[in-house]
């Protein structure tokens, strides 16, 4: 009796620790995307966007340099998803170009080049 007390004490030990360890890996990380966005239409389109994507904790676009910043769970989402997302909302995310449909039917002033029309 006193050694399967003994197990489960330890047994309950290790999921503790597993269960610390796991939290402790779950962290935030913060990536800078250079987008094709042109004004102000796009920034609101794309944070709206990225506030309701699973993972990001928060992005702020500047329009001016046409960067995108997020701040993710990195055990939620990667940047991988997040250019993705970025891509079929119809505007290149990096080295990831826009989907040609979505970006066909964004408003002219922000498609690619739209601003300089």
């Amino acid at each position: 009796m006193k050694t399967l007390k003994t197990l489960s004490i330890i047994a309950l030990i290790i999921i503790s620790t597993n269960n610390i360890k796991a939290q402790t890996t779950k962290s935030k990380e913060t990536i800078v995307i250079k987008t094709s966005t042109e004004c102000n239409m796009c920034k609101e389109r794309v944070e709206k966007e990225m506030a309701y994507t699973k993972g990001i904790i928060s992005s702020s676009l500047n329009v001016e340099k046409a960067e995108l910043t997020v701040v993710y769970k990195s055990h939620k989402t990667t940047p991988e998803k997040i250019r993705k997302t970025i891509s079929d909302l119809g505007y290149d995310a990096d080295d990831v170009k826009a989907n040609k449909k979505a970006h066909n039917e964004l408003p002219n002033c922000c498609q690619k080049g739209g601003m300089s029309h």
